[in-house]
């Protein structure tokens, strides 16, 4: 993989139906695991000493993150501006953490307009998404979950495309589908990828469901000013750091 991050900085610089509350989100091994080079097509990080820089950078933030946030906490991950890396992040910031054997981590592509997970984890998403979901009250969240493949890992598409996600991610709907998560789900990290900060107000109301935010810069990409203007659309008191994310 090309990309490269930066650890979190406290500023910005240069350049949450009747399931067993116990149960883990996730299988301990998926039906059929990735190999080293399936996982390396679809941009996601894994345990090798040839990818050792990438593995330790997303260890640290996992760690950093850990040690602001207690319990089974909402990270939103959202890019200063399209092409930052956002997606990037998310996703190898929630396989991170499912390298835990004592945790697992829900990935959930929040972005409506431009939903990429699915489909760099190749994932034929046939059962809908989100959007699919949050309109249609018949559904039950377990319809919309994916196995990717990584252990302890699953991923809630975007399914349909949206022009805006606001009305959805205000919705009482949202805010139940995380709430029943959390609390189904203890031991299991929920990752919103949201669409970037810039251009939509989409990220600003993910916020309010989250419990930590961290904000992705490209490198040479967003200026000072940009990751200060996006920054300041957070609560100080959830706001973790930045990003920096490189080769993107």
């Amino acid at each position: 993989m090309s990309n490269s991050i930066r650890p979190l900085s406290d500023e910005p610089q240069g350049d949450h139906d009747g399931h067993v509350a116990s149960r883990s989100i996730a299988p301990r091994t998926p039906a059929t695991a990735l190999s080293p080079l399936q996982l390396e097509d679809r941009a996601t990080i894994y345990r090798s000493d040839a990818a050792r820089r990438e593995v330790d950078a997303f260890r640290e933030l996992r760690t950093q993150l850990l040690s602001v946030a207690e319990g089974n906490f909402i990270t939103l991950v959202t890019p200063v501006s399209p092409g930052s890396g956002g997606s990037f992040v998310a996703r190898n910031l929630a396989v991170a953490v499912a390298f835990d054997e004592t945790k697992s981590a829900l990935l959930i592509d929040c972005d409506l307009r431009q939903p990429t997970q699915d489909r760099t984890m190749k994932l034929a998403a046939e059962g809908g998404g989100l959007v699919d979901y949050l309109e249609d009250q018949e559904r039950t969240t377990e319809s919309v979950l994916y196995d990717t493949g990584v252990p302890r890992l699953r991923l809630l598409p975007a399914g349909r495309t949206r022009e805006t996600g606001a009305e959805y991610f205000s919705s009482f709907r949202m805010r139940l589908l995380l709430d029943s998560l959390r609390s189904r789900y203890p031991n299991c990290h929920l990752f919103l990828d949201a669409p970037p900060v810039r251009g939509a107000p989409d990220a600003r109301i993910l916020s309010e469901l989250a419990d930590v935010v961290v904000l992705v810069a490209g490198y040479g990409r967003d200026t000072p000013a940009a990751i200060a203007q996006a920054a300041a659309n957070f609560d100080p008191k959830k706001f973790a750091g930045v990003v920096f994310n490189e080769g993107v």
